[in-house]
């Protein structure tokens, strides 16, 4: 495998970077888990955004414009010759020393990973996930936004801890006044009489982009309404399906929270269609940049 690192790819054992890179030390930066079907980079365009976007509300300058970055990705599919791929895209404030001050760090560090990734095995698609309900709140918006994906993951991977050490595969958290927010790597949404419900972004929650275009799709494929508005756990309890949403997860039904069975206790049809027609889209010229010919930003 080989990573690219601040200009070039370098081998898997040499990819390295400095005991000081506030990365490590502070998780001082911002990153996106991007996928890629059949050779084209999934919705490339707006986690590329996405990327610059967190990066400028911490303040962190990437050293390059988006369409570099853009070519770069691809790149790095091309060079471990992936068709299906999961691609991590790293910046952080770079090396500086053991205080806090950013001013020390005077070059970002940039790091590109294309590789294979599988969250749940093809079982738990057919299946279903376990959830729980955490005990931790999901970090307030006026402490630190949740539209930023930042290097520091701790709230979502104690909650993470949380659901493994009860035997579930997922956990739900909820905002500072207790409503339903999101899942310590996933959107939630459920549906109730052919309607589909999931918290708006205002609660406290990532604007996922696999959120985004499952809220499209069930619409325009499904023939579903669509809202956004907050609700609380007792809802999730008497909907009639409940499923998640997230890059590396995709689109995934939930059949247990806190001990309830959801619906019938397997992943409910409607779940199942907008999975299909999830899987179809990925497939489509409009669903990502191909990355074995030239690609336009």
């Amino acid at each position: 495998m080989k990573i690219w690192i601040d200009g070039r790819f370098l081998e898997k054992s040499d990819a390295k970077v400095s005991v000081f890179d506030h990365g490590l030390l502070y998780g001082d930066g911002v990153f996106e888990g991007i996928r890629a079907y059949g050779g084209r980079v999934f919705q490339l365009k707006e986690h590329v955004k996405r990327l610059y976007d967190s990066a400028k509300a911490v303040l962190l300058e990437i050293p390059f414009p988006a369409e570099e970055m853009t070519r770069v990705i691809c790149e790095a599919v091309r060079v471990n010759e992936l068709r299906d791929a999961y691609i991590r895209v790293v910046v952080t404030r770079g090396t500086g020393d053991l205080g806090l001050d950013m001013r020390k760090c005077k070059v970002p560090t940039v790091i590109v990973i294309a590789d294979k990734i599988q969250l749940y095995p093809k079982e738990v698609y057919e299946r279903g996930l376990r959830v729980i309900v955490s005990h931790l709140r999901r970090i307030a918006p006026d402490t630190l936004s949740p539209s930023i994906k930042s290097l520091n993951y701790l709230n979502n991977i104690l909650a993470r801890a949380e659901a493994s050490r009860a035997d579930c595969d997922e956990a739900l958290l909820l905002n500072r006044e207790g409503m339903v927010a999101e899942c310590s790597g996933d959107n939630i949404f459920y549906i109730r009489d052919l309607k589909v419900f999931t918290p708006p972004v205002h609660v406290g929650i990532l604007e996922g982009i696999t959120r985004n275009v499952a809220m499209r799709l069930a619409k325009e494929k499904l023939g579903l309404e669509m809202h956004e508005q907050v609700f609380s756990v007792p809802e999730l309890y008497r909907a009639d399906e409940v499923f998640v949403t997230g890059t590396g997860a995709e689109i995934i039904g939930v059949v247990l929270l806190n001990g309830r069975v959801i619906g019938d206790g397997k992943p409910g049809p409607l779940t199942t269609s907008l999975i299909r027609a999830f899987r179809e889209y990925t497939k489509t010229a409009e669903a990502g940049a191909a990355v074995y010919e030239a690609v336009k930003v």
